[in-house]
């Protein structure tokens, strides 16, 4: 089998070995681009050449019809209302709770809390479970390569309990240095949050080792999933950890949706998030009795429409046979980084093992945004700065990257694309 063992760290990895069997043969990549009307688009009258998937990804057709029809003839709110409408609103609603269970493997659909994204999933833990267990001169571990996402949020409960937040550092590949991660883990230590998959450098991280040296000292295990979900597949249990999160867009989904995988007896007794609207079970004025998971942390109208889109892009990745996406994008990811290390000047930032489809590289004498201004006006659609991860840039001693992200639609063809784009920037700052 081809691509990432469920719990496992091996994936899209170049030192793997080569792709075997006829998985990319399988994976019919014209029939997988049909299905995004957008990649039919110009720009600038060049053919749009989309690279910019780990910010967020393209829509199918079946994600934008399915969240039309929900709008056209079943929008209600859920929950609580008795006519029909509100009935087929909270059975689509509920049915792509269901859904992302099944996707991520996880035991029970109580486990599941729709947010808005991984950034809401990750201040909801930090906000309940975090301020409820992490005390004065506690500790919460997180990685050199997190997203501003996975920093801020365990900063500002470090800040509100006096605790301390620590970093365990990676090495030049851009991959985590274990045995400086398992020394860090300590008495004090309360959780652990850690990256699946690095968005700038695309490595991608041992999660069920993390977790285990995790649960031997007693620390709870977060993880960041947004740019592992498009990818791997994900199972909960067999990761072991407590907590897992994810975004909607970054998964061919819509955006303003996100998942919160937690623990059935942590979601128990961690306080609500927020209140009102749909958390609670009755209200007084002298007390309110809060609702059960999941509800107990969705307050207010939910993203719907939201909800029912991600079910959509959910049931169009199992559609595409994981097997043959791994081995498709295992093999874009190879051509990619054998195409750009031959570019004069160029350099790849983010060389880890065990990697994911992020191609990050900086040029001689060329600034990051240049190169994306240039290439966009060939059609080419790239990402540059900090990728919200500035204490990563400083660690690697450079103040941004242009990053090259791949999704099921990306070709061999698009790498070209991109590397005759670099051709008309080197010849320009020459």
């Amino acid at each position: 089998m081809t691509g990432v063992q469920t719990g496992s760290v091996t994936s899209l990895g170049l030192a793997d070995g080569q792709v075997g069997g006829n998985d990319v043969a399988d994976f019919n990549i014209e029939r997988v681009c049909q299905n995004f009307p957008i990649l039919r688009e110009k720009v600038y009258g060049k053919q749009l050449v989309y690279l910019d998937s780990a910010a967020t990804s393209q829509k199918p057709q079946g994600v934008i019809d399915a969240m039309s029809r929900f709008l056209l003839k079943k929008n209600a709110n859920v929950h609580r209302g008795v006519h029909h409408l509100a009935e087929r609103a909270t059975e689509a609603y509920e049915g792509a709770r269901v859904k992302a269970q099944r996707f991520l493997n996880a035991e029970h659909a109580n486990e599941i809390v729709f947010v808005r994204g991984a950034t809401e999933a990750i201040n909801l833990v930090a906000q309940s479970y975090g301020k409820k267990h992490v005390g004065e001169e506690d500790e919460v571990l997180i990685t050199a390569m997190e997203h501003h996402s996975n920093i801020v949020p365990w900063q500002m409960l470090c800040e509100q309990k006096n605790a301390r937040l620590r970093v365990a550092p990676i090495n030049d590949n851009g991959e985590l240095l274990l045995d400086e991660f398992e020394r860090l883990i300590g008495r004090k230590t309360k959780l652990v949050a850690v990256t699946h998959v690095s968005n700038v450098l695309g490595t991608i991280n041992p999660i069920r080792h993390i977790v285990e040296m995790a649960h031997a000292r007693g620390a709870r295990v977060l993880v960041d999933g947004a740019q592992a979900v498009p990818h791997l597949k994900i199972d909960v249990q067999a990761l072991g950890c407590d907590f897992y999160v994810f975004s909607g867009h970054k998964m061919y989904g819509p955006t303003g949706i996100g998942v919160l995988y937690g623990r059935s007896e942590l979601l128990e007794e961690m306080p609500p998030y927020q209140g009102g609207g749909d958390m609670i079970l009755s209200v007084s004025f002298e007390k309110t009795v809060y609702n059960v998971p999941p509800y107990k942390f969705e307050a207010g109208t939910p993203n719907m429409a939201g909800a029912v889109g991600l079910g959509a892009a959910i049931d169009f990745l199992a559609g595409l046979e994981h097997e043959a996406l791994a081995a498709h994008e295992k093999e874009v990811l190879a051509y990619g980084t054998r195409m750009l290390s031959a570019v004069p000047g160029l350099r790849l930032v983010g060389t880890a093992h065990a990697k994911a489809s992020v191609l990050s590289f900086v040029l001689d004498g060329v600034h990051p945004h240049d190169i994306g201004t240039i290439l966009d006006r060939e059609g080419v659609a790239i990402r540059t700065g900090h990728h919200c991860a500035q204490p990563l840039m400083s660690r690697l001693d450079i103040p941004a990257t242009a990053r090259a992200s791949l999704g099921c639609y990306n070709t061999r063809q698009d790498i070209d694309a991109l590397v005759a784009g670099l051709d008309q920037v080197r010849e320009l700052f020459q």
